[in-house]
C-alpha cells in the first residue's frame, strides 16, 4: 500500500500496536512509530485520509521534541531514515518523513491536558457543572474564554474509546502523589514554552495534551507533541470570547461532522474533498507558522 493508505504495509516487521493514527512496530529494544494519514474525530477513525497528514505530525513533533529537550527528555532517537537500521531499508520510501525510531517506554496511561482557553470538552463540562476536572471556574465564562491561568486537566487513557476526564485527586490515587506532581509540573513547563513561541508567531495554543512514559527509571515525553491532532491552535488575530476562532487543527473537521448530523458513532462519514483540502492546508500552515519554515522539500511528497 502507499504511504497515504489507511495502513502502511511493512511486511516482515512485528506490529506492536495499531492506534487510531499511528502504527508502531517492535524493533527489539526500540520501537518504530509510523504516522499514517488517518484522521480520528470524536474517537472514531474516519474512512477518508488527509494526504500528507502523517508527515506533518511527525515533522512537527520532531521540531518540538528538539526544542523542549532541555526541559525534559523524550523518547525520540531519530527521524532520519538514513540512520534507520538495515532491516528497514526495503521500506525507506514508505517511512521517509512520517516515521521515528524511539526508545521503548513504560507508558503512563494518562493524557496530561493543559488548557488556557475554555473550548471543546472543557466548555461542555463547564456548561453542565461550572467545573473542569473538578476545578470550579468563575461564573459567566463563554466558549473560547481565556482562563485567568492555564489549568491542568488529566484524563485516563482509553485506546478503544473516549478518554475519561479525572480530577487531580483521582490522578494522585492512580499514579501516586509524587508522579502526579511531576506530570503536572512537566506539562505546565512545556505548555508555557510552547505557548510563548506560538504567540510570537501569531498562533494561540488554546490547549494541548501530553503523554509520558518511564525509560530507565526516568520520566520522558512520548508519542506526539504539540501537533494539530493533539492541540488547538487558533489564529491570534481572530480570537474573541463567545466562539472558537479560526483554527489550524482538526476542529475544521469536527465542525463539518457536527453540521452533517453524524451521531458520532462508527462508522464515520466520508469527508468531502473541500474538507480534506481545507484540513490539509490548515495542518501545513500550522507547521510553517510554528516552525518558521515550510516543510523540507524532501518530505513534502511523502
Amino acid at each position: 500500500m502507499t504511504a497515504g493508505s489507511a495502513s502502511i504495509d511493512l511486511s516482515g516487521l512485528l506490529l506492536f500496536r495499531r492506534g487510531k493514527v499511528r502504527d508502531t512496530y517492535d524493533l527489539g529494544d526500540r520501537l518504530l512509530m509510523v504516522a499514517t494519514d488517518r484522521l480520528s474525530a470524536f474517537d472514531v477513525v474516519l474512512p477518508t485520509l488527509i494526504p500528507g497528514k502523517g508527515v506533518v505530525l511527525t515533522q512537527l513533533s520532531r521540531f518540538w521534541f528538539d526544542l523542549t529537550r532541555g526541559l525534559i527528555s523524550n523518547h525520540l532517537i531519530t527521524a532520519d531514515v538514513s540512520l534507520f537500521p538495515a532491516e528497514l531499508l526495503p521500506h525507506t520510501k514508505l517511512l521517509a518523513g512520517r516515521s521515528m525510531i524511539v526508545h521503548k517506554a513504560e507508558r503512563i496511561d494518562i493524557e496530561c491536558v493543559v488548557r488556557a482557553y475554555l473550548a471543546g470538552s472543557a466548555w461542555e463540562e463547564y456548561r453542565r457543572s461550572g467545573q473542569v476536572a473538578g476545578e470550579v471556574l468563575p461564573d459567566g465564562l463563554s466558549q473560547g474564554s481565556r482562563l485567568s491561568a492555564p489549568i491542568f486537566t488529566p484524563a485516563a487513557k482509553n485506546d478503544e474509546g473516549h478518554d475519561v476526564n479525572i480530577t487531580l485527586a483521582d490522578l494522585r490515587a492512580l499514579v501516586g502523589p509524587a508522579l502526579a506532581a511531576r506530570l503536572e509540573e512537566a506539562s505546565r513547563d512545556i505548555f508555557n514554552v510552547a505557548s510563548d513561541l506560538a504567540l510570537q508567531r501569531g498562533i494561540i495554543l488554546a490547549d494541548t495534551k501530553f503523554e509520558f512514559g518511564i525509560v530507565d527509571g526516568n520520566l520522558v515525553l512520548i508519542d506526539e507533541l504539540l501537533t494539530p491532532d493533539s492541540s488547538r491552535f487558533w489564529d491570534a488575530t481572530s480570537s474573541e470570547a463567545g466562539q472558537d476562532p479560526p483554527s489550524f487543527d482538526k476542529q475544521f473537521v469536527r465542525d463539518w461532522l457536527v453540521a452533517s448530523g453524524w451521531d458520532r458513532q462508527p462508522p464515520g462519514p466520508d469527508l468531502p474533498q473541500e474538507v480534506v483540502e481545507g484540513t490539509r492546508a490548515r495542518y501545513l500552515e500550522a507547521y510553517e507558522r510554528l516552525t518558521g519554515s515550510p516543510l523540507p522539500a524532501e518530505v513534502m511528497d511523502c
